[in-house]
């Protein structure tokens, strides 16, 4: 192992200097400096051995030699932004295409899940023509100020809640409202959406969207009763809005059953949008949206181009 350049203290102070404290630490107390990572552990400057279970990112593993040699191969040929005609796009979109009901089948490519979310939200408005967003208690979707909008995880430490953000019950079965011993805690929890878009209604609102991670992790890493999602949308369609998935901690079978999480609610279950990130990439910039021709086609209605610096020619993600 090389040795370290900097000590651990130096290194501490130096991030005090020059990062903000914004930008926080796991284990603030004491902080562990990671130097290097090899599938599923991770070592210090002293070749402490950790097996890392927090990190959201790494999918595959740290260093997964597939990814290390697809990204080495890719960098010695081409790496630029998507708007060159390419077949790596076009071949990793097909690839997703497959793990995804066939209704889903207009992706958008970005570098961040905040950057995925806060297209989702654009997608939802033009399509729908309305511009309020029902949200989850405790949810977080990304740090851009539309996303801290709907998420009441950040908004109710800084400006509050949004007359157009609408927050419903997080639908756990274990502390929540409605719990195992319910008769059905899914139509339950679904009715307590169907509470909040008529009050919104009530008030005059119109609703374009409902965001809801399908396994709702800020919030505890809540597993929602099955049979919640389809009703929720039934609600909210019927109110005019469309169901995006949050797939981006969650997603790329992370749930062992299935790939995509959304899909323990039953395979009939087909969300509007679904969007991705972290695992999607295993570190590098990379996020994605998929939707539906519909929604794709009334975003394009609007004659305003779409871009994004995303690499084009990027064959990691592929791996």
């Amino acid at each position: 192992m090389a040795a370290d350049p900097h000590g651990k203290a130096e290194t501490l102070a130096r991030r005090r200097r020059l990062l903000s404290s914004s930008c926080r630490l796991f284990f603030p107390e004491d902080p562990i400096k990671i130097v290097r990572g090899q599938g599923q552990y991770m070592y210090d400057e002293q070749g402490a051995e950790y097996i890392d279970c927090i990190n959201n990112v790494a999918h595959v593993g740290h260093c997964h030699p597939l990814v290390v040699q697809a990204a080495h191969e890719q960098n010695q040929v081409l790496n630029t932004n998507s708007r060159y005609l390419h077949d790596n796009i076009m071949d990793f979109a097909q690839r997703l295409s497959e793990t995804l009901p066939e209704k889903l089948c207009v992706f958008y490519f970005l570098n961040s899940g905040s950057e995925a979310n806060d297209l989702a939200l654009r997608l939802a408005r033009q399509y729908t023509g309305h511009w309020d967003v029902v949200v989850l208690d405790h949810a977080y979707h990304g740090h851009l100020s539309s996303l801290i909008d709907i998420s009441p995880y950040k908004f109710r430490d800084l400006d509050g809640q949004k007359e157009w953000v609408h927050v419903a019950p997080l639908p756990d079965t274990y502390r929540g409202l409605y719990r195992e011993d319910h008769p059905n805690p899914a139509e339950a929890y679904a009715n307590e959406v169907k509470r909040v878009v008529s009050s919104a209604q009530e008030q005059g609102r119109q609703i374009a969207a409902f965001f809801a991670e399908s396994l709702p992790s800020v919030g505890g890493q809540i597993i929602p009763p099955a049979g919640y999602f389809p009703e929720v949308a039934e609600h909210i369609h019927r109110a005019g809005g469309v169901f995006v998935a949050d797939e981006i901690q969650v997603g790329f079978g992370r749930v062992g059953k299935h790939f995509w999480a959304f899909q323990l609610q039953g395979e009939d279950f087909v969300p509007d949008i679904v969007t991705m990130g972290k695992s999607i990439g295993n570190g590098h910039p990379v996020a994605c949206v998929a939707t539906t021709q519909a929604v794709a086609r009334a975003f394009e209605a609007t004659g305003v181009e779409y871009f994004n610096t995303v690499s084009e020619g990027s064959r990691a993600r592929e791996h």
